[in-house]
């Protein structure tokens, strides 16, 4: 069969450098941190005290206090995000046919904030009162979010939710670009939220040695390819894609920002958390993106890697690239956009990749900030766009994540032809 071709239409964002898609763009290219000292609970105790949090947000602007109640901070991020996007392509104007439209939502947690409130509560009292809210479990799956989006506009259409942890809303991307192509849906509205920053969340991360502790300095925490990281920053927020068929969007009009050329999964098959030392997981991925959407290496002018600010995977994903993309590697650019937000778990991919978009839209790579010390693990004539967004035609993007249990999803967008 003749797949088809799969366009974006409408974006959306709320993160920590900005509450709408232009806001966290803007934040992007001027390379403006998210990361300050977390407000939300006391952090005395904790070996980490700073997180890249959502700011100047109020939930009460955008629905009233009883169904706010009634869901979980990282679905009121995805609902925030996706109005935003639904309301950039303009999916509601007549002649949508809503059962031709989904929603596939992801999270790499979920509810925890709920989670850990309830169980709080339940412990407070002693164990001996077994009372938990009816919402306690719709409010917690992961799946919920998506429901929720489809139940606010109507949505009929394919409907699910995808997790495999920090690569999870890049899946999402890849099951909703391959729905459409296939012919299962006119448009998805694809995205990922999370809203980890909770006791549990910093706490865990924490027993993992997995965050950075400069708590002297939050704003420059987050380091990739820096000498000096000592681990990622914990992000929140969320962000939506509008997916949808060329013909579909074509005809009604739409305003269409990029083309998703081709997407590629595997798995590093090494170790819980730490990524293969050698980046053949990564290395694969890249690979399998390129190979679907029958492009060359040349083809490809961004990379927003998935650069953590670890030690360990920001060498291992480097020597992917160099070992894929071979000389061409000096002609790329390559960034890491949580240098800026953080890492937003879940949600990453589908923040990192309207990055991307924007980068072939407008022709600009957004930088990598935070750099100070060169590391000598990294080749110095690859160009990791330090400090700075650099101006330079970017035909195609190729983004990528990885997640915990070594799960690996990129996806590239290049400019419409």
């Amino acid at each position: 069969m003749q797949l088809k071709r799969v366009v974006v239409t409408g974006i959306g964002a709320l993160t920590p450098i900005g509450n709408t898609a232009e806001a966290y763009w803007q934040g992007l290219i001027n390379g403006v941190s998210g990361s300050d000292f977390i407000t939300r609970f006391d952090t005395t105790n904790f070996k980490t005290k700073f997180a890249c949090e959502v700011k100047g947000f109020d939930i009460q602007d955008y629905m009233d206090r009883r169904e706010a109640r009634r869901v979980d901070v990282f679905t009121q991020y995805a609902l925030v995000a996706s109005d935003e996007a639904v309301a950039d392509a303009h999916l509601n104007d007549d002649g949508i046919d809503k059962d031709r439209v989904g929603v596939i939502w992801c999270s790499g947690v979920g509810g925890m904030f709920t989670f850990q409130e309830e169980i709080r509560d339940y412990a407070n009292r002693g164990g001996n009162n077994p009372r938990f809210s009816p919402f306690f479990i719709p409010k917690m799956i992961l799946d919920i979010a998506a429901g929720h989006i489809s139940m606010r506009h109507g949505y009929r259409g394919p409907n699910f939710a995808v997790v495999s942890a920090c690569a999870s809303s890049t899946n999402g991307l890849i099951s909703a670009y391959d729905c459409i192509r296939l012919g299962k849906a006119d448009a998805i509205v694809v995205g990922g939220s999370e809203a980890g920053v909770t006791e549990a969340g910093i706490g865990g991360f924490n027993a993992m040695k997995a965050l950075s502790q400069r708590n002297d300095d939050p704003k420059t925490a987050s380091r990739p390819f820096d000498l000096d990281r000592d681990g990622f920053v914990l992000g929140e927020g969320g962000a939506a894609i509008i997916l949808e068929e060329y013909e579909h969007a074509k005809n009604r009009g739409a305003k269409i920002y990029a083309e998703v050329a081709g997407s590629g999964m595997s798995a590093d098959a090494h170790h819980i958390t730490a990524p293969h030392p050698e980046g053949l997981g990564a290395r694969n991925v890249m690979k399998n993106a390129l190979e679907d959407a029958n492009m060359d290496l040349g083809d490809i002018d961004y990379i927003n890697v998935h650069g953590t600010s670890t030690p360990l995977g920001d060498v291992s994903e480097a020597k992917a690239i160099q070992e894929l993309f071979g000389e061409h590697a000096y002609n790329l650019n390559i960034s890491s956009t949580k240098s800026m937000t953080g890492h937003l778990l879940g949600a990453a991919g589908a923040a990192e990749a309207l990055a991307s978009i924007l980068a072939v839209y407008h022709d600009k790579v957004p930088p990598t900030i935070n750099h100070f010390t060169d590391d000598p693990s990294f080749d110095p004539k690859l160009n990791f766009t330090f400090n700075k967004a650099q101006q330079r035609t970017v035909r195609a993007s190729l983004s990528n994540t990885f997640g915990f249990g070594g799960h690996n999803a990129s996806i590239i967008f290049k400019k419409m032809m």
